[in-house]
């Protein structure tokens, strides 16, 4: 594979968390993240111990989500559910902070509930990553969320859910995402040492890379094989899903 874009997979956290996957469709989006060399899949919690097996000797970790999508559950539960993610085979955990928490300025619940939570992952050799949910949140918010996981510290900061939809005056919801605007925020607020991650919104090559150029160095994705498959045409190299699938199938996969 061309040297840019197997750096381009291996920003990619292959996303397998919407709620009408099946499991057939999760073991197939690990294949598929084999199959394109992601740097993770970050699936559902149920199924982590699946996913560790299945990608067991690969180059492509297994990470989860906890208290996801809207961060609500006790601090003892998240670090619970960190722990039993850890325990199954995770080595990146993507928790939700406690939106109220945060909106409210009770800035020492969040950052002991995120203290906790990332004490919890270490024991166990794992990473955190703070997911933010920013269409929720003012500027000052993410700003200070930025301090307190540099504080900390925790291994990355993260934009959205991909699940936190505003409601609209004309009663539909939507969501922004990740923004141009506070990756770049996000960046410049963090510590060096703590990396930026982009979820919600990333369908495209072009995409994927004006967020790489603001200094993002993950992408949570489900669009994958697209945003992969236009870098080997824009970029050369490596071939394709559909032509590698038919051999993952003959080794039974």
């Amino acid at each position: 594979m061309h040297d840019i874009v197997h750096q381009l997979a291996k920003m990619i956290d292959h996303s397998l968390l919407h709620p009408t996957m099946t499991d057939k469709d999760l073991k197939e989006g690990c294949a598929l993240a084999l199959q394109y060399d992601t740097a993770s899949v970050c699936i559902k919690p149920y199924a982590v111990r699946e996913a560790a097996g299945w990608l067991k000797g690969s180059n492509v970790l297994v990470g989860t989500v906890i208290g996801f999508p809207h961060g609500n559950s006790t601090t003892s539960i998240k670090v619970a559910e960190c722990r039993q993610a850890c325990l199954d085979g995770a080595v990146e955990i993507d928790m939700v902070v406690n939106i109220g928490k945060v909106l409210g300025g009770n800035w020492s619940y969040v950052k002991e509930e995120i203290a906790a939570i990332n004490a919890e992952a270490r024991t166990h050799g794992a990473i955190v990553k703070v997911i933010f949910e920013n269409d929720f949140l003012e500027d000052s918010h993410k700003i200070r969320l930025c301090e307190i996981c540099s504080e900390v510290p925790v291994a990355f900061v993260k934009t959205s859910t991909g699940y936190g939809f505003v409601k609209g005056p004309d009663g539909k919801h939507s969501t922004a995402g990740a923004t141009i605007g506070d990756l770049l925020l996000m960046r410049k607020h963090s510590a060096p040492q703590v990396q930026v991650k982009a979820a919600g919104g990333v369908r495209s090559l072009d995409d994927m890379l004006r967020v790489r150029q603001t200094g993002a160095t993950r992408v949570g994705a489900t669009a994958t094989v697209a945003i992969l498959e236009e870098a080997k045409k824009r970029f050369g190299g490596g071939s394709s899903y559909a032509q590698q699938e038919s051999s993952n199938q003959d080794s039974g996969y």
